[in-house]
């Protein structure tokens, strides 16, 4: 379980890097999709998804990008955290009893409106990349 941090915004610099790894399972895939409604086959079936180019039942990349969403409400900012912008490629899919690794670069920081801007990515201990992407995240005062 991460620990919630309380970051301002004169707390983050550009160049800052946050990630926390998480291990995708069948259980969580199963979740998701019952959470989401998405229960397409490429990602619950495994005779049909063995039939696809992919070999095998792929992780939804709606799942993947979900945990930007625990690397800005959890880690950078934290608590202050207002998502405003996400923008994800997915390059490569992702297989139930793989662990993959989110993180976040701070490439930006817009002062006027307490913005800062974070280079987005899924992947494994490898480099391989899943996800790649960009967040806007509004640091709120409090």
């Amino acid at each position: 379980m991460l620990q919630l941090n309380e970051l301002g915004y004169d707390d983050i610099s550009e160049g800052d890097i946050f990630s926390f790894e998480r291990d995708i399972d069948d259980d969580l895939v199963a979740r998701f999709a019952e959470l989401s409604g998405d229960e397409s086959p490429l990602h619950v079936d495994e005779a049909y998804a063995s039939g696809t180019e992919f070999g095998g039942r792929i992780v939804h990349g709606m799942l993947l990008s979900s945990f930007f969403s625990t690397l800005v409400g959890m880690l950078v900012p934290g608590r202050r955290a207002l998502l405003i912008s996400h923008e994800a490629r997915f390059k490569n899919p992702v297989r139930s009893g793989e662990r993959v690794i989110v993180e976040g670069v701070v490439t930006g920081k817009y002062s006027a409106l307490r913005v800062i801007e974070l280079k987005s990515l899924v992947k494994n201990a490898d480099g391989k990349i899943f996800v790649e992407g960009l967040l806007k995240v509004k640091v709120r005062d409090e």
